[in-house]
């Protein structure tokens, strides 16, 4: 409850405010985290190491560049 109060004062905010907050931000946390463990997992399952995700990406850019672009008269 202290630190409740102490971050109230702070921040210039009522209690039920200061504890808003921190749930906002804890949702906010554990919702990053869950992606980044999920993009891990997935590495992991597609054996990717840098070179392969490199290579990967020279792949989509070359494909992507090898489009006509808009005004090109194509």
């Amino acid at each position: 409850m202290r630190r409740i109060d102490n971050l109230a004062r702070r921040w210039d905010v009522s209690k039920s405010e200061v504890l808003r907050r921190a749930l906002r931000i804890a949702d906010e946390q554990s919702t990053r985290s869950e992606r980044v463990e999920a993009l891990k997992q997935l590495q992991v399952s597609m054996d990717l190491s840098r070179e392969r995700a490199e290579g990967w990406v020279a792949d989509i850019r070359a494909e992507r560049d090898a489009w006509p672009t808009p005004g090109d008269g194509q």
